[in-house]
């Protein structure tokens, strides 16, 4: 069986690596000139950064975890998590709930106060069941933890208001705070949250596109780049994929592409699902690349949840995930912008971004203007997936129609879910295993 794949980010390369490795004959179809999508890496003047955001290698999942260290090893630097959340001109320790110690005293007894009179409220079945996610968030944190974080920060990052989206995704993603870890936090004794990440890895060369390149590794000369793809068709029992001057044919395809690339190339597809595809939700990413003379603070990454300080919603330092990213003497920030397609942000210049994120550095006490000795902005179209209220309705419509006209959808854009990349490779290993028994 011949399979196309179309898309070569992480979730196409991982796919490819698969099913060639069981006997497949694969062509893997990439419209960049180069493979990773948004787990590509760029170097410039001795500075590597990740065009796609801050990148880590970490897991609740042993099986995916393992095999994104193996496809690392001899290039892997493990770090432990030191990261934060600039809060009021302090760096409160994340997630949030365990860092209250470090709040303001007043701040401090909001979030206890609240937390603790709406557990009791909670418990006693006086707070109505939660019917989006700002809903959620005061059912589970109380108003003060709400109000004084989680609420700013989730607006800034998604760029929609929280009351209008969905709250199918929290569970799992977003955990709910053992009670004696707030009190503990509130008092002064230590916590940990979110301990799946406490322990990271991160390639000691080439930015995170280095994991993408290890699994790539063996099916190189299936991977065709710069094919753009611009229409598919089922010509009988074979599929034909084409990018306007050349067309190439296979038993069947699978789509990895986001789905508002994939269903222009489609031929009839009705109006409805064009609609709900349409109707989707996402948003885009610019990151700011600041390279600087010096050290920087021991911080693994940073969340900025005042819209006082600018745009951005977090900075990563890539600099202490790896010691080989930047020449000697230097350190690294990327500053993440999320934004909605064609809004505001989109429109600022590069000159504009880089003048704010420096400014926002140097308010924060990172780094003076002067000590910047590198800069440069890298725009992605697709970085989030947006789970508004109508969400489900819309991606059941699309998704029907792709699987009853035969084409699966596996990875972030083409499922249309918010998967980190040891998500993606779990969507992976879970096609791969329903395809055998399909086939077997």
């Amino acid at each position: 069986m011949t399979t196309i794949i179309l898309g070569g980010g992480l979730t196409g390369v991982t796919l490819a690596r698969h099913l060639h490795e069981r006997g497949d004959q694969i062509v893997v179809l990439e419209a960049e000139p180069r493979i990773g999508g948004l787990c590509r890496s760029v170097t410039d003047k001795g500075f590597t950064f990740d065009i796609g955001g801050s990148h880590i290698i970490f897991s609740r999942d042993q099986e995916v975890l393992s095999f994104m260290r193996r496809m690392i090893a001899e290039n892997e630097q493990r770090n432990d998590r030191n990261t934060k959340i600039f809060y009021k001109g302090k760096f409160v320790k994340y997630p949030f709930e365990n860092g209250l110690y470090d709040l303001p005293p007043e701040d401090r007894f909001l979030c206890l106060n609240g937390f603790v009179r709406n557990l009791i409220a909670v418990e006693k079945g006086e707070v109505v069941a939660p019917k989006n996610f700002r809903e959620w968030i005061n059912f589970t944190f109380g108003p003060g933890i709400a109000d004084c974080y989680m609420v700013p920060y989730n607006e800034k990052i998604w760029k929609y208001p929280t009351e209008k989206m969905s709250l199918h995704w929290v569970d799992g993603r977003i955990p709910r705070p053992p009670v004696e870890d707030i009190l503990k936090s509130a008092i002064g004794i230590e916590t940990e949250g979110y301990t799946h990440q406490a322990v990271f890895s991160y390639p000691l060369n080439g930015g995170i596109e280095a994991l993408v390149r290890a699994i790539a590794a063996p099916i190189e000369k299936c991977i065709r780049t710069g094919y753009r793809v611009t229409s598919v068709k089922k010509a009988g029992n074979q599929w034909q994929v084409s990018n306007g001057s050349e067309t190439i044919t296979a038993d069947r395809i699978i789509c990895t592409i986001p789905l508002q690339h994939l269903l222009p190339c489609l031929e009839n597809v009705p109006d409805p699902i064009r609609n709900a595809c349409r109707a989707l939700t996402y948003n885009s990413l610019i990151c700011v690349n600041v390279g600087v003379q010096g050290t920087l603070p021991p911080v693994s990454w940073m969340y900025i949840p005042d819209k006082k300080l600018g745009k951005t919603n977090r900075i990563s330092f890539p600099s202490n995930f790896s010691r080989n990213v930047t020449p000697p003497g230097c350190s690294s920030v990327l500053a993440e912008i999320t934004h909605q397609p064609g809004d505001e942000i989109a429109t600022l210049s590069d000159s504009e971004l880089i003048a704010e994120v420096k400014r926002m550095l140097a308010e924060m006490g990172i780094c003076t203007p002067e000590s910047v000795v590198y800069t440069a902005v890298q725009r992605q179209p697709f970085a989030y997936v947006v789970y508004d209220l109508d969400y489900q309705k819309n991606i059941k419509i699309v998704r029907d129609w792709c699987s009853g006209h035969g084409i699966p959808l596996v990875g972030r854009f083409a499922q249309f879910e918010y998967l980190n990349m040891d998500g993606v490779i779990r969507s992976v290993l879970d096609f791969v295993a329903r395809d055998k028994t399909a086939t077997s």
